[in-house]
């Protein structure tokens, strides 16, 4: 990033599909927590909780067909938590994965 350029959550590598998804992730304290999953893409996810998390904190996140997966807190803003995953969903399972969320 240039010197003196900001990040924005729209500046992704990837557009993310909208998805309203009740879910559940694992803190690194190993305290489990009721989520929203509000956006997907195969590298990444935006949660909504009222947890306090982190940038560069560790989460597991459970997500339909594939199962926990590892995601790494990339910002945290009024409840809002964007992540990245550490795997990205297979491209074979992703379209899968996005209709059992609803998407």
């Amino acid at each position: 990033m240039a010197p003196g350029a900001s990040f924005s959550v729209d500046d992704r590598a990837e557009p993310r599909d909208e998805v309203h998804h009740r879910s559940r992730v694992t803190l690194a304290d190993r305290r489990t927590v009721p989520v929203l999953i509000v956006n997907l893409s195969p590298q990444g996810l935006m949660i909504r909780s009222d947890v306090p998390v982190s940038a560069g904190e560790w989460l597991r996140i459970q997500l339909p067909l594939v199962g926990e997966m590892q995601a790494a807190v990339r910002w945290a803003l009024g409840g809002r938590i964007g992540c990245q995953l550490e795997k990205p969903i297979p491209a074979n399972r992703y379209h899968a994965v996005l209709a059992a969320m609803g998407g």
